[in-house]
């Protein structure tokens, strides 16, 4: 399990960012293994991306089984990145400016070739009322 570092959140922050290798990790990487709520079962795979040094996930589904309704319901979850298991807790994001910066983030991470409807589908207002951030447990 990964220790966060406490230093990567800002001064007065209750939230805990993750560490600089996993950041790292997840803006290399196409998806994200995330297992929502604390109830065991599988992982599944997510597209992600990481906006000024935190991890922001949106979801095309909003079924009462997504795993966005699951983190409604119960906020703890995992993820797995870089063969390592680290528990997580979701955040709502309110902010539309934080929000503009994940559209654009998905854009330019998932903006070419086949993926790019599925990108733009993601900056539609169901999935942009999704996006939610994680962070360290």
């Amino acid at each position: 399990m990964s220790v966060p570092n406490p230093k990567a959140s800002a001064p007065g922050s209750s939230r805990r960012r993750l560490a600089a290798d996993v950041l790292a990790a997840l803006r290399a990487g196409k998806t994200l293994e995330i297992r929502a709520g604390s109830r065991s079962h599988r992982f599944i795979g997510i597209w992600v991306v990481v906006v000024d040094g935190r991890v922001f996930v949106r979801s095309w589904s909003r079924k009462p089984r997504s795993w966005w309704r699951t983190f409604l319901a119960d906020p703890h979850g995992a993820i797995q990145v870089a063969g390592r298991t680290m528990l997580v807790r979701a955040v709502r994001t309110r902010s539309e400016r934080l929000k503009r910066a994940v559209d654009r983030a998905y854009l330019e991470k998932y903006g070419k070739g086949a993926s790019r409807r599925y990108a733009l589908d993601l900056n539609q207002p169901a999935c942009r009322a999704t996006t939610t951030e994680l962070v360290a447990s």
